[in-house]
């Protein structure tokens, strides 16, 4: 970038010296042939603008090159697009926001990458009255690159495709600094505060398979932001508040009546909720006392409060178990947080003008939604409305937020446009300069593509199917007989790696927003986009330097030392896919779409097979089994495909093991 900005600075000066040359002679000879001059003095000033504007864009990304740390990794692709906008505006500085485009090949004999802006540029051109070929514009946007370290070579291919060739020497060069500096992130501009809203199940009830998506994708998602140093907090919003605690109460206080005094053994949750649902449906005096509860929990009675800590006490401890199992970390942050601060909510909206009455009934009706909020009921009661508008402010102002994400199911879509409309109009923020999104998600179906459900029709709770995983998890693991070769607390390690693993890496594979069928078989299966493939052959990688007798501290030493040559076109392919690791983390930034990044993932790995197939690594004596030679080259490409393999894994929640 250094040199770009020196070659057009000194072009620049050129220009200068030129146009003051020409004025001179101008002056000196005011003579008719005067007109000649001054034409080619209009062009040497017009050549100067756009040589002043090309060189503040440099400076500027000068400047941001400047403000990257040394060790983050680069992104190649936006490394290109960088060169390849310099180039475009060089080329068409009449062009605003001309279009880029560049792109990993598909195929070896395209290059590594592709810029295909020529054929988007010809028709922006056609449209302003000015017919260039493509091919033409792809000339003229090759002759306009800057020096770079990047590129090899260029070519034209078809209509207009400009065929990128990488550097030998600078991937070699990455690849080197990945392994002495260990896997980074790539420059993410400053740092931010991010607030993420996932799992949240409601208190007194158990946690489900509608739970698992909301978890797994809200955690990955926090794994990703905290990779790329982000200030991160994880909020579990949990329904611990309404009037179904009334009834939850008031049944407490029948069942165990000296509760104040004796923790009351509340075994199962799930049918004390139920036992207390079906007196509240039947019982008239039960259900009046149930309002009476509700209205002495809303006073923060100090019994009342007790019997509903007491409550909540009961799910937390179950909620952990499977928050243990998935090793998910979340903040508890529930309705009851927010409900000293709805008062306010509905104040602010009263005050600015923009409450309506509707049968009582307290609404703000934010423009271009098509459903209204409730922010006040009419008893004067608050809402699920009102809890979530008071939440986000909180985030917004208290947590002073850059980010807030909210990991709920496609099915609360409007309802969460519906508050961040609101949150706009009253001016609480500015959605181009807080980014605060829904981001939605499927529900779980059966292998017979219905909701996923128990053969008696009820909703499959989550820690059966979480014993059900360990137990086919293990099943697998004894019919290849490893047992026999793992110590009993290998085999636990790896039978829990595979298990939640799988079911992790199924919701996270596929996209988000679809709905996804959930199928152990699937999941289980070791060939194909799954965890057992993805995590057997992690393993497999990190047993080569095993098999060479080679230890960390070896191959520390030879990532410092050996060069990385890529001469065979399979080490060529294995170390680009390595490297493109920075451009998914930029891109799942960008859409928080996480399959993107399983995707990667099994073609990393697709890769490293056909190196290894291709490329030997050791090699053995046929006879005595003895290590005869080790390529240390290839050694390093093996211990770079599995460090970025491991933070794939870190990211999406997965725990390899060393043996399996």
């Amino acid at each position: 970038m250094a040199a770009m900005l020196e070659e057009y600075g000194a072009r620049m000066q050129e220009q200068e010296k030129e146009i003051k040359s020409l004025i001179a002679e101008i002056e000196n000879l005011k003579k008719p042939t005067v007109l000649d001059y001054s034409l080619g003095l209009g062009e040497m000033v017009e050549e100067n603008t756009k040589l002043k504007y090309r060189l503040n864009v440099l400076k500027r990304s000068l400047q941001e090159e400047e403000g990257k740390t040394g060790t983050s990794m680069i992104n190649i692709n936006q490394r290109l697009q960088n060169i390849f906008s310099v180039a475009i505006k060089v080329a068409y500085p009449h062009l605003e926001n001309p279009p880029l485009a560049v792109t990993p090949s598909q195929h070896a004999k395209f290059g590594d990458y592709q810029c295909n802006s020529a054929m988007a540029i010809s028709q922006l051109l056609k449209a302003k009255g000015e017919k260039i070929n493509p091919v033409e514009i792809a000339k003229q946007i090759i002759n306009n690159i800057p020096k770079n370290d990047i590129i090899e070579k260029v070519e034209i291919a078809g209509p207009g495709f400009v065929n990128v060739h990488l550097k030998k020497e600078f991937v070699s060069k990455l690849l080197t600094d990945l392994l002495v500096n260990g896997v980074q992130p790539p420059p993410v501009g400053p740092k931010k505060k991010v607030v993420v809203d996932f799992s949240s199940p409601n208190i007194a009830k158990e946690m489900h398979v509608g739970h698992l998506r909301s978890t797994i994708i809200g955690d990955s998602m926090c794994r990703l932001f905290e990779f790329v140093d982000y200030d991160v907090l994880r909020i579990n919003h949990v329904g611990d508040w309404g009037t179904q605690f009334g009834m939850l109460i008031a049944h407490l206080q029948d069942k165990f009546p000296d509760y104040l005094i004796v923790s009351p053994p509340i075994g199962d949750l799930q049918a004390f909720y139920k036992e207390s649902k079906k007196r509240f449906d039947e019982e008239e005096a039960f259900k009046k006392r149930a309002y009476e509860c509700v209205v002495l929990l809303q006073r923060h009675n100090p019994e009342i409060i007790k019997a509903w800590n007491l409550i909540c006490d009961v799910s937390r401890k179950e909620f952990q178990k499977i928050y243990d199992h998935l090793d998910i970390k979340l903040i508890e942050r529930g309705e009851s947080y927010y409900q000293d601060m709805m008062t306010d909510v509905v104040k602010l909206f009263e005050e600015k003008g923009m409450l309506e009455l509707d049968e009582g009934r307290k609404i703000v009706f934010p423009p271009g939604c098509s459903m209204p909020l409730t922010i006040e009921k009419s008893d004067g009661g608050y809402t699920y409305d009102t809890s979530d508008l008071a939440a986000l402010r909180q985030r917004i102002f208290d947590e002073k937020a850059d980010m807030i994400i909210y990991v709920v199911d496609n099915g609360q879509n409007v309802h969460f446009q519906t508050v961040f409309a609101a949150a706009q109009m009253i001016g609480w923020y500015d959605p181009k300069k807080m980014r605060v999104e829904h981001t939605g998600f499927g529900v779980v179906l059966g292998e017979d593509k219905k909701k996923f459900k128990t053969r008696s029709g009820e909703t499959v709770r989550l820690a059966d199917l979480l014993e059900e995983g360990l137990k086919r998890s293990m099943d697998k693991l004894l019919v290849k007989e490893r047992e026999k070769v793992l110590t009993p607390e290998e085999l636990k390690a790896a039978n829990e790696a595979v298990a939640f693993g799988c079911i992790k890496y199924a919701d996270l594979s596929h996209n988000r927003t679809n709905d996804y069928i959930f199928s152990f078989d699937k999941m289980l299966d070791d060939r194909g986009n799954t965890a057992a493939y993805l995590l057997y052959a992690f393993t497999r990688i990190r047993s080569i330097s095993r098999l060479a007798n080679i230890d960390d501290a070896t191959l520390q030493k030879a990532a410092a030392e050996t060069a990385i040559l890529l001469n065979h076109e399979k080490e060529w392919k294995l170390g680009k896919y390595i490297l493109r690791f920075p451009e998914i983390i930029n891109k799942i930034l960008d859409d928080l779409y996480l399959h993107t990044l399983c995707d990667y993932l099994f073609e990393l790995a697709t890769a490293f097979t056909e190196f290894y197939d291709n490329c030997y690594c050791v090699e053995k004596d046929r006879q005595t089994g003895e290590v005869v030679k080790v390529n240390m080259c290839r050694m390093l490409l093996c211990d770079a495909t599995a460090a970025v393999m491991a933070k794939s894994f870190a990211i999406l929640g997965l725990k390899p093991v060393q043996r399996m």
